[in-house]
């Protein structure tokens, strides 16, 4: 029976809230924390902290890749508390860490993809290409074409997590400001979840192949003009054991420990239509920006059963 691991991380002001958070669920709707709602990995190099996380299987591993960034420590101290400054000159690197077994991971490991002509690298994805039978790692960063104006989606190609493509652009808007992809594939439909912030909205395009060209889903816009302009961010989705799919969308519409994910249902991913679900699903506290991955029951029983206060990475 197919369960779930939500990697997540808190919205807190402390060093704490920007670690690796796990969460488990037997049905995709009812979730409990692991390790008592504490840390499971921490970020000891780079800026000390992580963000937007993803998790992929690859060649019998499991691969956790992370946004580089600290606001606790670096807010405050190297980016003089201006989201511009980190857009232009954060982190070049993702954060990464791997497992054979999802208990057991290797120390973080900082994977640099961006040069000079990159800002930050914000929010990775990973979806396995089965035409060219290997991974496409996707992520949001402004570039120096447009004077690191504007964001758009750019990636790059692996096959094992330790040797990367160039970057190459994904969906980039001249006039737009796109960040935050997510994509998923059904039936050789390749569906991408951005964010645009000029707009104020989240958009879904589609095309049959997972470098485009795409279209817009106006279905999908509709279904989301209840929420209105601005608020919501970082979708992630996954499809359920019953073949329904959950959206969830990251509210950060209010303070502090308010924040966190608002889950969607829809019956068929083809129809663009999602409906707001708060009522089907219970969260422990609230979670930030991060994916989720179908998992085994042998593995959920592992993950589940496993001493967490004995990971050699806690502080």
């Amino acid at each position: 029976m197919q369960r779930y691991l939500f990697v997540h991380f808190k919205e807190k002001t402390s060093p704490d809230g920007e670690q690796v958070y796990f969460a488990l669920s037997e049905d995709g709707f009812n979730w409990e924390a692991l390790n008592d709602g504490q840390p499971v990995l921490w970020a000891y190099y780079g800026d000390k902290g992580v963000r937007d996380f993803t998790i992929t299987r690859c060649n019998g591993k499991f691969y956790i890749i992370a946004t580089d960034l600290s606001l606790s420590y670096g807010m405050r101290n190297q980016y003089k508390h201006s989201w511009k400054e980190i857009g232009e000159n954060g982190s070049k690197c993702f954060s990464v860490w791997e497992s054979e077994d999802l208990v057991n991971w290797s120390e973080q490991r900082l994977v640099k993809l961006g040069d000079e002509h990159f800002g930050c690298l914000w929010a990775p994805d990973v979806i396995y290409d089965k035409e060219k039978d290997d991974y496409i790692l996707h992520w949001s960063s402004s570039h120096d074409y447009n004077g690191f104006g504007n964001k758009g989606i750019y990636y790059s190609r692996t096959k094992d997590f330790e040797t990367f493509t160039y970057p190459q652009e994904l969906y980039c808007k001249p006039d737009e400001n796109v960040i935050d992809s997510a994509m998923y594939e059904e039936n050789g439909v390749y569906y991408l979840f951005l964010k645009n912030e000029n707009k104020g909205y989240i958009e879904l395009v589609k095309g049959e192949s997972p470098l485009g060209p795409f279209t817009r889903d106006k279905q999908f816009d509709e279904s989301m003009t209840v929420l209105g302009r601005g608020g919501y961010e970082a979708p992630t989705a996954v499809k359920l054991h019953d073949g329904r799919w959950a959206l969830f969308l990251d509210y950060y519409g209010r303070p502090g420990k308010e924040q966190g994910y608002i889950p969607f249902m829809s019956d068929d991913i083809s129809t663009g239509v999602f409906n707001r679900s708060d009522e089907s699903f219970s969260f422990p506290y609230k979670f930030k920006h991060g994916t989720i991955l179908s998992i085994t029951e042998e593995e959920y029983e592992r993950m589940k059963n496993n001493d967490w206060t004995n990971v050699p990475d806690r502080r």
